[in-house]
């Protein structure tokens, strides 16, 4: 290969990661109020001793771009929450996903549980629909 042809190889090298870089960058600052907002989103006590048995819906809307969007379906008897199974999801997890956290509330009887790790923000929005359908619960 000529000098030319390398110097020109090395060129068109340099322009593709510099585009690389601004469409990453540009990326992260699109989404930066979508992940902004999902970390503090608040995730409400519920007082599960005021639970009415029965099946209720809750749904979490997504945040600003509805990324996050979920449907839930919540059953309690006895006053404590026996299942919880997803309705519908924007964000597509795999089943093992949502078994763990669903299984993390109804083993501890409580939305204060610990998100999945890498997905702290997709297990809030779940968490946040779980807890519109606790509300129904209790008959807020």
């Amino acid at each position: 290969m000529t000098r030319r042809g390398k110097r020109k190889l090395l060129i068109a090298g340099i322009v593709f990661v510099s585009v690389v870089v601004v469409g990453l960058g540009g990326a992260l600052l699109f989404t930066e109020g979508e992940r902004r907002e999902a970390k503090n989103l608040p995730i409400g006590t519920v007082n599960f001793e005021q639970l009415h048995d029965g099946t209720y819906l809750g749904d979490y809307e997504g945040g600003m771009y509805k990324w996050r969007a979920n449907k839930v379906q919540v059953t309690v008897s006895s006053k404590k929450v026996t299942n919880i199974k997803l309705i519908e999801q924007k964000e597509k997890r795999p089943p093992s996903f949502t078994d763990e956290l669903f299984g993390r509330v109804i083993q501890s009887q409580s939305l204060q549980v610990d998100t999945i790790s890498g997905a702290t923000l997709t297990s809030k929005a779940y968490l946040k629909a779980i807890e519109h359908a606790l509300d129904e619960a209790q008959g807020k």
